[in-house]
């Protein structure tokens, strides 16, 4: 409860800056931005590499030993800077050889911004010794470098490539703090990993790569098919509705991370306690997210019209499709994360996600181009509920349930 209340006041801040952003750069300029951040959104997948949940796990494991705790970190560090580099490189390659990108190099070089902050921010130690109040109290910090720096510089809609810039910023800027407080903090020293260390942490990581590779197929992958299947106004119509349901889903997304290094641990010390708590967390989330998301369908009108403005109206009925995605990322969060990952079965987990990814791309595409951005939302909420139904039908089988 007092994450989701940190984490209130974290989405309050990017919620003085979104109704000012899509007044001031219109539907087509937004929808631009919202392209880049979904192209940069792989990179950012790729320095990741599943890190967020094969390293917290190991870091909650070995919490109470420093030596350990620190080896891990070192070779996780560097392994996300090795990425980082690489992806730079592929990064400029794309944009330098496809005419989608070739107009706009700028944009996308000042979005990987976010790249480098993200590999900066070690979310994935933070969660693992569960201090989970900084890595909510630094994003704070960094959407208020954000906000204030979009109020100074963004003044109309040809200032759109300041945007990914200061939020670039933002996330340096936190980042680089954040190495400070694991060093003075937890003590935590680097140490030059060897190369084996490295190899370990990508085998480690390659199964929840690719589950989180797969689960871009059907998150990232939509705003990225969707400029390539539409225009930047119409783009940036869907882009709103999804930022909304982000913003809203995110109030319950701190759940679901402070409760996984917990289920990590007691798994390993009490498999039958563990499924006990499964299944009163999984009632719980159900219910909140689904009376939640029925209330912000009659809300969506007011919501558009507050946060957007008029000129948004394309949006309303999108929100009202997509808003079904926080109940349905809720208790798919419960049985996949807390379920089927912290009981050991990320290799069926993976599966789950790349089977909905290859259903959710065909559907994408099939559905814009019948019913454009309409579709694209309809094709979103039906891949969650895949994903549910099969993850559900992967404990039962596995007796969990």
């Amino acid at each position: 409860m007092s994450l989701t209340g940190i984490q209130l006041v974290q989405y309050l801040l990017p919620l003085v800056t979104f109704p000012y952003l899509t007044r001031v750069l219109g539907p087509a300029n937004f929808g631009r931005v919202a392209f880049a951040v979904a192209f940069i959104g792989y990179f950012q997948i790729l320095t990741d590499y599943g890190f967020n949940l094969s390293a917290t796990r190991e870091i909650s494991i070995n919490r109470d030993d420093l030596s350990q705790v620190s080896k891990i970190y070192s070779s996780v560090m560097v392994t996300k800077t090795i990425l980082m580099f690489l992806t730079f490189i592929l990064m400029l390659v794309i944009i330098s050889s496809f005419e989608r990108f070739r107009g706009d190099p700028l944009l996308y070089i000042f979005t990987f911004g976010l790249v480098v902050g993200s590999v900066l921010f070690p979310v994935w130690f933070f969660q693992g010794i569960e201090r989970m109040r900084y890595i909510s109290i630094l994003r704070i910090l960094s959407s208020l470098i954000y906000t204030a720096l979009i109020f100074i510089i963004v003044r109309g809609p040809k200032d759109y490539l300041y945007v990914p810039l200061v939020n670039s910023i933002g996330f340096i800027v936190v980042g680089v703090y954040s190495q400070h407080i694991v060093r003075k903090e937890f003590k935590v020293k680097f140490l030059r990993p060897k190369l084996q260390d490295i190899k370990k942490q990508l085998v480690e990581g390659w199964h929840l790569f690719i589950s989180t590779l797969a689960i871009s197929l059907y998150t990232t992958s939509n705003r990225f098919i969707l400029g390539l299947l539409v225009d930047n106004a119409t783009l940036g119509y869907y882009a709103v509705a999804e930022d909304i349901t982000r913003a809203l889903q995110g109030l319950v997304s701190p759940i679901g991370q402070a409760i996984y290094p917990y289920f990590s641990r007691i798994q390993a010390e009490d498999r039958e306690r563990a499924k006990t708590e499964l299944k009163k967390i999984l009632i719980l989330i159900s219910v909140l997210t689904f009376i939640f998301s029925i209330i912000l369908v009659f809300l969506a009108p007011f919501i558009v019209m507050i946060l957007a403005g008029p000129s948004y109206k394309e949006s309303i009925l999108l929100l009202q499709i997509l808003i079904f995605i926080v109940f349905l990322v809720g208790v798919s969060n419960v049985l996949g994360i807390q379920g089927l990952v912290s009981f050991g079965y990320k290799e069926k987990f993976t599966r789950i996600l790349i089977t909905a990814g290859i259903i959710h791309i065909i559907m994408l595409i099939i559905l814009t181009l019948i019913l454009s951005t309409i579709g694209a939302a309809i094709a979103v909420v039906i891949t969650e509920l895949i994903v549910c139904i099969l993850m559900y039908d992967t404990l039962k089988k596995l007796k969990i349930f």
